[in-house]
């Protein structure tokens, strides 16, 4: 196809697979300003405050109101704009009103369409870009096979990707998009958001999963039935979100500063599962200071599979009475790092011992000490042994040659070159310094303005 293109450039079209990655490498993201503020949802967190959202909508625009209910997908949001039905320009959320063009690394994103059916004078839709469960596992389970860092988790991998400088790489990572919002239709008029909704699926677009209902009811057990059934869609989820329908009721209730009136986003509690402590072991900081790590079989929690939980010191082990062998509920604290919160005793094997820090420090033998000030227990060698690093390093320094040293002092106007002249010159530092103006001025290379 490429062959074909160069020999018939008028035929190239912008959908064309040869126009989805750029050649060039780009050397930073430009600013984009969003015509349509890009604006964040404020968050609930239980039924009481759902049915408090909802009794204040009924409020202002009769029982009669309707809700659209959908998944929140845990991505990056951004958006979209066509000119005549053609993409021309993409950018990141941002802060709502300026974000980045990413619009080359968008060309990669496959489900997202380069020129639409209806071609209108101008369209911008919004969405979240997110990395499929398959794709991020796919790609870590490579990287763990090339000994690369594994990615954190698809949010991140799908942020990080779409923000690649090189559109060749972000291309690599099979990105998605879940497009939930029109923000602007330059000649169309729509009276619903499940409308809008609809005309962008008629236009190629990937749309997000939504239910429209009415009452708190039926809105609270769609919220619940989104999180039993979370594992069944393509991409994390950390919520669902509630809007009101109509778009002219969403003109009457308007904004506040941060927020838009007729929207919520409900979110949902972290993730809590049981795995088995197989082993603790213990790592030693830079510091000195020991730090017990519960080794498990591994779970699934919000996107990645947990094999490792912290368990800080002994004192958080003692309180939480954590042994070898027992069943303990994990979950990830802020979505981030695993952590344990409770043991299962009625699953505790026989035999379990309580399980002690150890007294001497597994990498070099030392006393291990507790800090008079803190629950850290600390390697005693670890003073001693960074003091004979320091020790190696100052005496192999002396080693060096003294035009290192003087260049290496950040002397305003002294070079390499310079460094070396001087140091031929004067053979030591206290020579050098205790050296007169005139002395120095007169030695080549060097003039007045070398300070």
């Amino acid at each position: 196809r490429e062959e074909l293109e160069a020999e018939h450039p008028e035929e190239i079209t912008p959908d064309s697979p040869t126009q989805r990655v750029g050649g060039k490498i780009l050397d930073a993201f430009q600013p984009y300003a969003h015509e349509v503020p890009l604006e964040s949802l404020q968050d609930v967190f239980n039924e009481g405050e759902v049915a408090a959202f909802c009794e204040k909508m009924e409020e202002a625009l009769g029982p009669m109101a309707e809700y659209s209910v959908e998944p929140k997908v845990d991505g990056l949001s951004v958006a979209l704009e066509y000119r005549d039905g053609v993409f021309v320009r993409g950018a990141t959320r941002g802060d709502g009103r300026v974000g980045e063009d990413v619009t080359e690394n968008l060309r990669t994103v496959r489900s997202i369409p380069m020129t639409l059916p209806e071609k209108l004078p101008r369209l911008i839709v919004r969405g979240e870009v997110y990395m499929a469960r398959s794709v991020f596992e796919s790609i870590n389970a490579k990287r763990e096979l090339e000994g690369k860092p594994l990615m954190a988790n698809p949010r991140n991998a799908a942020a990080g990707s779409l923000r690649q400088l090189d559109s060749k790489i972000c291309a690599q990572r099979q990105l998605d998009i879940a497009v939930f919002n029109l923000q602007l239709a330059e000649g169309r008029e729509f009276t619903s958001h499940a409308e809008t909704l609809d005309y962008l699926a008629s236009q190629r677009f990937k749309v997000i999963p939504r239910k429209t209902l009415h009452g708190t009811a039926d809105i609270q057990a769609e919220i619940f039935r989104i999180n039993d059934e979370r594992m069944d869609y393509p991409f994390e989820i950390d919520g669902a979100v509630v809007k009101v329908n109509s778009l002219s009721d969403r003109t009457i209730l308007g904004s506040t500063a941060k927020f838009p009136k007729w929207a919520v986003a409900y979110k949902y509690p972290p993730e809590k599962k049981y795995a088995k402590v197989t082993d603790i072991v213990v790592q030693v900081g830079r510091t000195g200071v020991l730090t017990p790590k519960a080794v498990l079989t591994p779970v699934r929690l919000a996107g990645t599979t947990v094999t490792n939980a912290t368990l800080h010191n002994q004192d958080f082990i003692t309180e939480k009475d954590i042994r070898i062998g027992d069943t303990v509920l994990v979950q990830k604290a802020g979505e981030i790092i695993p952590e344990i919160l409770s043991v299962d005793l009625t699953k505790r094997p026989e035999g379990a011992k309580s399980y002690t820090l150890p007294t001497v420090c597994p990498v070099c033998g030392a006393p291990v000490a507790r800090d008079e000030d803190g629950a850290a227990m600390r390697c005693t060698g670890a003073g001693t042994e960074s003091a004979e690093n320091l020790i190696r390093a100052i005496e192999k320094s002396k080693a060096n040659d003294l035009s290192k040293l003087i260049y290496g002092l950040g002397i305003r106007q002294v070079g390499e070159k310079a460094a070396a002249v001087l140091a031929r010159h004067f053979g030591t530092l206290n020579a050098l310094t205790a050296a007169p103006t005139e002395e120095l001025t007169e030695i080549p290379d060097v003039g007045e303005i070398t300070d």
